[in-house]
């Protein structure tokens, strides 16, 4: 199953697409993705989701209050790398569109109002490239290990990187231990 994150300040919009995505087959080629929908009105809600729990897709309004959707996506995909991430926005600023695509590298811009055959094409897209890529990844690793470029330590390292960015760092305290605050050195 599919996990998509959407979030917009109208919660008219949210409610449509829980509705078209519940009722639509979402699909590419000849992937089906059963999807779970999250949805929420505030920017910094849909982080701490993210923190929380994985998404394959973000689907982000371009104009919010609390952030814009360019700014969501860009801590977002800090969270989550490997997630697709959509714009949706009746707001149809070419500036804003180079922006998203040149920080966030979002897959595509819908307009507002959407057509729904090209709003469940585009998700189905998006989430059929990110299983590619991952199946790529996974590919890659293989030959690195096969090769003996990579140990099978250094692969699960990375791969536990991308799924909690930082949990492999350590910070050592001068007689060796781990300082689990590495703030408390300084005042030292």
């Amino acid at each position: 199953m599919s996990r998509i994150l959407i979030v917009d300040d109208e919660a008219s919009i949210l409610k449509s697409l829980q509705r078209l995505l519940r009722h639509a087959p979402c699909s590419y080629g000849n992937q089906h993705f059963p999807l779970e929908v999250v949805t929420t009105t505030s920017a910094h809600e849909a982080l701490a989701f993210a923190h929380q729990d994985d998404f394959d897709l973000f689907i982000s309004d371009y104009r919010m209050p609390e952030m814009d959707g360019v700014e969501f996506l860009k801590a977002a995909k800090a969270i989550q790398p490997d997630a697709a991430r959509l714009i949706l926005s009746g707001y149809a600023d070419l500036n804003a569109l180079l922006r998203a695509v040149n920080e966030v590298g979002i897959e595509r811009f819908i307009a507002k109002p959407w057509n729904d055959y090209e709003l469940l094409s585009a998700i189905g897209q998006a989430l059929a490239h990110r299983n590619l890529q991952r199946e790529n990844r996974q590919l890659a690793d293989l030959v690195r290990l096969e090769m003996g470029d990579k140990s099978a330590e250094e692969l699960e390292a990375e791969r536990l990187e991308r799924i909690e960015p930082g949990i492999t760092h350590v910070d050592w305290g001068p007689d060796g231990s781990v300082v689990l605050d590495p703030d408390l050195l300084k005042d030292d």
